[in-house]
Parts: structure tokens; sequence; C-alpha cells
């Protein structure tokens, strides 16, 4: 639908969120990173949980700028096959690499950024209980947060449902940026209404 309205409107449409991606975010995202660490070419990004919106996105985005993006989902919630595959495309003339682990204790390792999202998505109410239970080993905690790279730091689209996708050890510690991520929304959302004004 939205690429259908981009077909058919006169002017610019942007996706800043849609159940399949949500590029505004991981735009935010990789700019918080680079703040971070000065680049982010090769730079190890681990994604535990739902592969949904956020992780499309993350792939797509982290493909392109040559990241190392690491996704660990239980059976039954990976990433969708063909995004997956685009972005392993777009990662080879990048050099970056797009890895699927069965397991997040192997995705997170030496990860230089740890990220998770809702375990339950907004009109997926109704599968709440079996999404916690689906998602039981993929809480991210001080034991999962202790595989990272020393400078590994913890990241979150928010809101984030504290004691369920992350521990309040992690949400609140040194190594979380979910605040830098927050702000630096509203700059990368400046600047792509700034690009598509020019």
């Amino acid at each position: 639908m939205l690429e259908q309205l981009a077909e058919n409107a006169q002017i610019p449409v942007i996706n800043a969120l849609t159940d399949r991606f949500h590029p505004c975010q991981a735009l935010a995202d990789f700019f918080t990173l680079e703040e971070r660490f000065g680049n982010v070419r090769g730079l190890k990004v681990a994604y535990v949980g739902d592969g949904n919106n956020v992780c499309h996105s993350l792939m797509s985005i982290g493909a392109r700028v040559g990241a190392s993006i690491r996704i660990a989902t239980p059976g039954g919630y990976q990433p969708d096959p063909a995004i997956v595959s685009e972005a392993r495309r777009a990662a080879r003339e990048t050099r970056g690499k797009i890895e699927i682990f069965e397991t997040p204790e192997e995705a997170v390792a030496g990860a230089q950024a740890i990220y998770t999202d809702v375990w339950t998505s907004m009109g997926q109410e109704e599968e709440t209980q079996k999404r916690a239970a689906a998602f039981a080993g993929y809480q991210v905690n001080d034991e999962m947060m202790s595989l990272t790279a020393p400078e590994g730091v913890f990241m979150h689209c928010l809101p984030a449902h504290r004691g369920a996708e992350v521990t309040d050890s992690v949400m609140d510690s040194a190594r979380s940026i979910v605040f830098d991520q927050a702000e630096n929304r509203l700059h990368v959302q400046k600047a792509i209404l700034l690009t598509l004004l020019c």
C-alpha cells in the first residue's frame, strides 16, 4: 500500500513504520553507532528476538553500510528469507555480512552492539503468552551482555518491556545507548526531510 501511495503521489512518501520495515529507526540506529564507534563498516551488530520490521531494516541498512549483522531468532520467528537474501546481495557489494544463528549466544559473541525489540508488536497481543514462551531464552540480561565485546552496547528502539526482552540492569546500565538512539531519531528525521526538500 505504501509503494502504491508513493507511485501515485506528487510528493515524497516516507515509510515511518510498516509491518515489514522500520527504515527511519534503522537510519537513526546506525547514526548512533557511528557516533559511538566512529565507523560502522565491519562493526558486529547482534539482533536477538523477533525477526520483525526492526530486524529487516537493520539487515537492509546494515548491509549497505558494510556492517556485520548477526541475527538470532527462535524457530518460526525468523526474518523474511527474501529480505535476508536481498540484504546478503547488498552486503557482498560493501563487504558487509549477514549471518543467521540458531542461538542468541552465538550471535552476540564478540558483538559491539546487541539489539532487541519487543517480543509482541502492536496487533499481535493475542500471541503474548505464546511469544513469551518462545522468546524466553532471548532476554538481554547481564549474562548475555557479558558475551559481547568489552565495549559492547545495548540498543532498543523503545518502548521496552522491562523484565521481558531486557532486564532493568541492562536497560539502566552505562552500556545502554537507548536514549541516544531516541534523541537521534529527531536528527535523522530532520535530515530525511531536508534531503527530500533539496
